[in-house]
């Protein structure tokens, strides 16, 4: 790999982005780690400008620039002491999910622990064209193996908890199950109670809501109905074999009505709140690495929420979702195997940054770290012209073959 560009420590206050001088920055080593699995960068609304200097493209190209990022902890960031930033080039493009940081964390903290340096990940950055007249936004997804963090790959998407009895609404329509609930007793078109009567076990739940959905006429009843359902069957993919099965059956189902049920949404409302249907389910075949499917999926939502989306988050994480599968049905696939982790690439970081630092006083230019071919232990030494060492100080000294 060749040499980063200066890393410069980007830190959020608020809104404001503020850039460390370069003659605050300190030479550190980074390892570059590989895998197939896709990890996702959220946060890049605040940061398109510096990703397109990065893709060195103009707005409403169409984009897949391959990239390296660094994957930097923010223990003192004052919105979340898991933060994990994430650096391209000397500039900060985004973060991980606040959920996913905190599982990722630790793992994080033992590979830079290891090989006494920050962790990077290959990846791209994709997205633009145009859509609504107005240019694409750019998205960053990285490759990982998510056993390298400790953490378990699953081939289906999470889905939240159902919702609890609101009490009242506040800032902007999300699902629009709050708005339902509190205007339900004054709208004769649909009734919610059922929501109240629903069991608290799910194998219960999952049966009433099949009857309910046998038998409800109105769309705003259907769409809720469906949308507990679905939440019920994905959590209760542990207790019996077909609740995958149902979940992507009542998907389907639930997609089939969208277009009664939008009509509905716009009578009431005059927009279209969020559709966790349309992200779960291409959460879903992403992780199969169904991309056709991502695809057709993504699609789907967006064609649906059209102009009148309550959310634009909810379009952009399906732009992103969509254009990241495209890349891949657009890119060969690679051969079937791990990337080596024995890639040592030299980048910088700030002195206040949170790596863990070698024995030796700071991170000097001279000093770098290797990977022992023997036992995979990291060890330091002085920067010098000629061949590196293929083994640690303690391999070097016990007779075997390398």
């Amino acid at each position: 790999m060749g040499l980063f560009d200066r890393l410069r420590d980007v830190r959020r206050s608020g809104t404001e982005k503020r850039q460390t001088e370069p003659s605050a920055l300190t030479t550190v080593s980074a390892y570059l780690f590989g895998g197939d699995d896709d990890l996702e960068v959220v946060g890049e609304a605040g940061y398109q400008e510096a990703l397109w200097a990065l893709c060195g493209g103009s707005k409403g190209d169409r984009i897949r620039h391959k990239i390296v990022a660094v994957l930097v902890p923010e223990p003192e960031n004052p919105y979340d002491s898991n933060a994990i930033s994430v650096h391209i080039e000397g500039n900060v493009v985004g973060y991980l999910a606040r959920d996913v940081a905190a599982a990722y964390l630790p793992g994080l903290r033992r590979l830079m622990a290891r090989c006494g340096g920050h962790v990077a990940l290959e990846g791209v950055i994709v997205g633009g064209g145009y859509y609504d007249d107005a240019p694409g936004r750019l998205g960053v997804w990285l490759d990982h193996d998510p056993a390298d963090f400790g953490v378990e790959s699953s081939g289906a998407a999470g889905r939240a908890a159902p919702p609890a009895r609101p009490a009242h609404v506040t800032g902007t329509m999300r699902t629009g199950f709050s708005e339902a609930w509190l205007t339900d007793v004054e709208d004769d078109s649909y009734d919610l109670s059922w929501f109240d009567k629903l069991p608290d076990a799910d194998r219960p739940a999952i049966a009433m809501l099949q009857e309910l959905l046998a038998s409800d006429p109105d769309p705003i009843d259907r769409h809720f109905q469906f949308a507990e359902l679905e939440t019920r069957l994905y959590r209760s993919r542990d207790l019996y074999d077909s609740a995958l099965v149902e979940f992507d059956d009542a998907c389907r189902r639930h997609d089939a009505e969208m277009e009664t049920i939008r009509h509905a949404f716009l009578a009431k409302w005059g927009k279209v709140p969020l559709l966790e249907t349309y992200r779960q389910m291409a959460i879903r075949q992403q992780k199969q690495k169904d991309w056709n499917a991502v695809v057709w999926w993504t699609e789907r939502g967006l064609a649906h929420y059209g102009n009148d989306a309550a959310r634009e988050d909810a379009v952009e994480d399906l732009l992103k979702r969509r254009n990241r599968a495209l890349t891949k049905l657009e890119t060969p696939a690679k051969p079937n195997q791990r990337a080596m982790s024995h890639a040592r690439i030299t980048t910088a970081l700030p002195p206040s940054s949170h790596a863990p630092q070698p024995a030796s006083s700071g991170f000097a230019a001279e000093i770098e770290i290797l990977i022992c071919f023997r036992c995979e232990a990291s060890f330091e030494r002085v920067r010098v012209r000629g061949r590196k060492p293929l083994l640690c100080p303690d391999c070097r000294s016990t007779p075997g073959e390398p």
